[in-house]
């Protein structure tokens, strides 16, 4: 069925094999931020961040007074056999499943309100999450980071002029999203520029920052939200109950546990990114995870798998993309 939409089809797509540019240590070669083509998305080049699912939704990158710093997922998920730990800059298979997938299908919420940034970076392989040998994890988690670090950098030094700033991320994005923030925006003069954070598909723990709080409300700044969707009555393996982890209804934009209905569902945009569906998701707070039943859609019958983590920006596109203008416009003017 080709309108089937698969929600694990998004991303976790396998690798393909290819020859790896490797340094002399054996680790894919790092990348040059000044070459526009180590970057995802630009505001300065066509990309696929500039998209829209729906001619009634503007790119409005080109008058816009803030910035978006974007940190994909993880895309690099084939068998780890003789691949490096860390996905290449120069693998062109790899980055059109990046550009294909998570810059088209999330980056592109936020072109609405900045230019969005998103570089390329050596992301450890997903096999980095689950392996027993975590000091090569760690190590492959430490690669992308500087990759991240350096990518921020050159973007303050020649991209930023001062713009506010919006910090997006999913998945491997926020696991290295929020560890920079901690260290360049929280209790720094760089947190004066923080629109806020939306750092997804990770869990980020309520005392993560010292002085970055939760976001409570649809209109606040300076202020981060974090969800990780599952079908309701579900629980990941080896979850525990932890009241310190932060999940905001991306419905209401509280963190209260009340249901709240799918009606407030602005819109999701499926994979074949051609279509609004309104009142595709609930939403509901839950021991740590946002829980919702099993949308409907053509095809949904076949969406067995109660982990939704994929579609954790798709199923609520709209709200995101109508709350990111909220707070930029409550932001600006405040400031």
């Amino acid at each position: 069925m080709k309108i089937v939409f698969a929600i694990a089809s998004l991303f976790l797509t396998a690798c393909a094999t290819t020859k790896f540019n490797l340094g002399n240590e054996g680790l894919p070669l790092a990348p040059d931020y000044s070459n526009p083509a180590h970057w995802a998305a630009l505001p300065s080049k066509q990309d696929n961040a500039d998209r829209t699912p729906a001619d009634s939704i503007l790119d409005e990158q080109s008058t816009a007074e803030v910035d978006v710093f974007f940190l994909h997922p993880t895309i690099y998920t084939g068998k780890r056999g003789d691949q490096p730990w860390n996905g290449p800059i120069d693998n062109a298979d790899l980055n059109q499943k990046v550009d294909e997938t998570t810059i088209l299908n999330q980056a592109s919420i936020f072109n609405g309100v900045g230019r969005v940034y998103a570089p390329r970076y050596r992301q450890a392989h997903l096999s980095a999450y689950f392996t027993e040998d975590r000091a090569a994890a760690e190590a492959a988690f430490e690669i992308a980071y500087q990759d991240i670090k350096s990518a921020f950098e050159y973007y303050l030094q020649y991209y930023n002029e001062g713009r506010p700033i919006i910090i997006a991320s999913h998945s491997q994005g926020t696991t290295h999203g929020k560890r920079l923030i901690r260290e360049y925006f929280d209790g720094k003069p760089l947190q004066n520029q923080l629109i806020a954070a939306y750092l997804v598909g990770i869990p980020v723990e309520n005392d993560y920052f010292h002085e970055i709080k939760p976001c409570d409300s649809p209109n606040e700044t300076g202020c981060f939200v974090s969800w990780r969707a599952y079908r309701k009555g579900h629980f990941p393996k080896y979850h525990t109950k932890n009241n310190n982890i932060v999940v905001t209804n991306p419905l209401t934009w509280t963190r209260d546990t009340t249901l709240a209905s799918k009606e407030l569902n602005k819109g999701a945009v499926l994979r074949k990114f051609d279509k609004i569906y309104p009142q595709l998701a609930e939403a509901q707070v839950h021991d740590g995870l946002l829980w919702l039943e099993r949308p409907k859609f053509p095809g949904s019958f076949l969406l067995k798998n109660p982990n939704y983590h994929v579609g954790d920006y798709n199923l609520y596109y709209l709200n995101v993309r109508y709350n990111a203008k909220e707070r930029v416009k409550a932001f600006l003017e405040k400031n």
